[in-house]
């Protein structure tokens, strides 16, 4: 932005006019020029700074770069298809179990690779409770040493693993705006260092997502969101190791596809070349997809797609969001990103049964087969276009604690697309 902001005011007998133009917005600092000058043929010039630097630097121990092994972003892409989202486990307010999941197992990971899944994505948290310096914005070592455990697990059984900054109280999420640029900026900084510090020694296997549904819905948070995607690609390239090679994802506004395509017209300026992916989400539409209640804009959709409409329940038809809007998603993914070389992340996708909520369907079968529909044709049409698929999970298809399937429709639907 270089908009000069002009005002008048008196100093004695001189009429005194006051220019200030921005003259750096890097996301480390910003500084303001202020010209001062007077009808007397006196000026002056200012430069006022502001940095972001509000937090130590957490990248004390950079080492020289390390390409050993690791594939472009393209190539990496090519080895895994089908991933598996680790829910309401490592993002939960009150750490690892506080939404009621157990702790993850390698058991679990392994569980996982059997039904046919190659890739894990890990929602997690590093805000909330997990600092143990909040004036630093410190990540406590404990549990920054839980996460690598994990992601351990993953790498040790060939898994392909997404780790990234969730939802994490909305720091950044709710709040990518210009007035919050500098201290969320900072933040983000601040965590990725010790993130990508903890986590450098890990092969190709680890990527790193830079957010999760970053909240932005027009050109100018845009542009906040950009540069909160390159202080992550900064912040993790800076520790060199494997990260200085690392594929690292970045998240369309909202993770909306339509959006993404809209707006989202540049990416991060990255020192290593082919090295990023996108990540979008699908729960379209979300009426059938998940919503619990009708409400005020709509009401829950029990059955949907050509063929599986109910004439017992027609008002509980989906009446948007069919085949050819997710085509039509998807194509615009695969002109604007996967045609030119950067691959895409579908980071979350779901269709949910109703058969044991408060609201159980009329026509219960042909609820079911909707939803096998839904799952198969999305995942289908998706990996058709070279989209990596992530199913959102919080333990209601995959038992955790036994290990065994809950819901197989679900888990034949999910392979029938492969």
């Amino acid at each position: 932005m270089a908009e000069d902001q002009p005002c008048l005011g008196e100093c004695g007998d001189a009429t005194v006019q006051i220019t200030v133009t921005d003259a750096n917005a890097t996301g480390a600092s910003r500084s303001k020029l202020v010209y001062i000058s007077s009808d007397n043929g006196q000026a002056r010039r200012v430069t006022i700074y502001q940095y972001a630097l509000i937090y130590p630097s957490y990248n004390t121990s950079p080492q020289a770069p390390d390409s050993t092994g690791m594939s472009t972003a393209v190539q990496l892409a090519a080895k895994f298809k089908l991933g598996w989202n680790i829910g309401n486990t490592l993002e939960a307010p009150n750490g690892e179990t506080g939404w009621g999941n157990p702790q993850i197992t390698e058991s679990y990971i392994k569980f996982v690779k059997q039904q046919g899944f190659t890739a894990i994505r890990l929602p997690c948290a590093w805000n909330l409770t997990h600092l143990s310096d909040e004036k630093t914005a410190k990540i406590n070592p404990d549990w920054l040493n839980r996460v690598k455990e994990i992601v351990g697990y993953c790498v040790k059984n060939d898994m392909y693993v997404m780790l990234n900054i969730h939802w994490d109280g909305g720091w950044l999420e709710k709040n990518i705006t210009k007035q919050k640029q500098d201290s969320v900026g900072a933040k983000q900084k601040a965590f990725w260092e010790q993130i990508a510090t903890t986590m450098r020694d890990f092969d190709e296997h680890l990527m790193f997502a830079s957010a999760n549904e970053p909240a932005a819905d027009d050109a100018e948070a845009m542009e906040v969101l950009a540069s909160h995607h390159q202080t992550f690609v900064n912040a993790v390239r800076s520790t060199g190791g494997k990260n200085s090679h690392r594929v690292l994802i970045v998240q369309g506004p909202n993770t909306n596809s339509e959006l993404t395509y809209n707006i989202m017209n540049t990416l991060p300026v990255d020192p290593t070349a082919n090295r990023l992916m996108v990540e979008v989400h699908n729960y379209l539409p979300s009426q059938f997809c998940f919503l619990d209640e009708d409400v005020s804009w709509g009401k829950m959709a029990y059955y949907w797609g050509k063929g599986y409409h109910s004439t017992i329940e027609p008002d509980r038809n989906a009446t948007y969001g069919e085949e050819d809007a997710h085509i039509a998603d998807y194509n615009r993914m695969k002109t604007k990103f996967i045609d030119k070389g950067i691959p895409v992340i579908m980071g979350e996708y779901g269709a949910y049964r109703r058969d044991h909520s408060a609201h159980v369907p009329k026509d219960l079968a042909l609820h079911n087969a909707s939803v096998d529909y839904w799952i198969t044709f999305t995942t289908k049409e998706a990996l058709a276009r070279g989209i990596k698929p992530f199913w959102w999970d919080i333990g209601a298809a995959l038992d955790r604690s036994t290990n065994t399937v809950k819901d197989q429709r679900t888990i034949n639907a999910l392979k029938a697309a492969l």
